[in-house]
């Protein structure tokens, strides 16, 4: 079975479809689908405003209404052109897609006309969103880890609600744990972030100068992967970090912003 695994979309589908997207059996996608820079530059911008000890900006009904349709119209671009290849497998990042409930729980609280991403993705052919969850097709075992909080980010980064984000990473890193524990002789891993200290140190431009030089990989991967050995990861998250290395006998591809490769299993 050929193979084709792309590193988190965010929307470019323009540099997505300059990859030589041909006989392929199946499509992986690292997470991160949609596009979301209004998001993001709201993100940064509260966090400088933090360190000056200024009030951070409140997102407003048009602001929220902006960010939810750039992220959903650009996330059905993209499976939309995919999937015309082959079908695709994909998981959350940390660019997530909003549950039904959620959706429906912000129409409520803000009285706005906002469309179901997760909706549309699963009334869509040959598109599977999948949640931690271990695949066999054709005959290869993949396993799909979708995005959480490792404790070991918080310890590396130290955020300054660092015991409510303590507890809430202990939680994640567990689950995580006991969704790995099931993957068993797995031939591929697909995961959001990279191992920890493997193509994954945050130099990106922009981001808050505490950050750099830091590790933003999970231990919980890497320990997987030491014990279980795939064959194969493919992971995002960190784009500065893109490119390949090897965890003793696994080849760990950190495909960045639509970096890609193509395997033959």
């Amino acid at each position: 079975m050929k193979i084709l695994a792309i590193g988190d979309p965010h929307g470019n589908v323009g540099k997505i479809k300059k990859i030589p997207i041909k006989n392929i059996d199946l499509i992986l996608l690292t997470g991160d689908l949609g596009k979301a820079d209004l998001a993001r530059k709201l993100y940064f911008e509260n966090i400088k405003r933090k360190k000056k000890g200024l009030p951070e900006i409140e997102r407003t009904l048009v602001q929220i209404k902006k960010i939810h349709l750039e992220v959903h119209k650009s996330t059905i671009k993209l499976l939309k052109y995919l999937s015309g290849f082959a079908p695709v497998y994909t998981i959350q990042g940390n660019v997530g897609i909003p549950s039904i409930k959620d959706v429906k729980e912000k129409k409520r609280k803000y009285n706005l006309n906002l469309i179901s991403t997760k909706e549309e993705i699963s009334s869509m052919k040959k598109i599977k969103l999948v949640k931690n969850q271990l695949r066999i097709l054709n005959g290869v075992r993949i396993g799909f880890l979708e995005f959480f909080v490792d404790t070991c980010w918080v310890k590396e980064f130290k955020p300054k609600d660092y015991k409510e984000s303590m507890q809430c990473a202990k939680r994640e890193t567990n689950k995580a744990r006991k969704v790995l524990k099931r993957f068993k002789d797995i031939d591929i891993l697909v995961c959001h972030q990279p191992p920890y200290g493997i193509l994954d140190k945050v130099n990106f431009p922009g981001v808050p100068t505490n950050w750099r030089g830091k590790h933003a990989g999970s231990k919980t991967v890497l320990n997987y992967i030491k014990k279980s050995k795939p064959p194969y990861v493919f992971c995002g998250h960190i784009h500065e970090g893109e490119g390949m290395t090897r965890v003793g006998k696994t080849e760990v591809y950190n495909l960045g912003v639509v970096g890609h490769k193509i395997i033959d299993v």
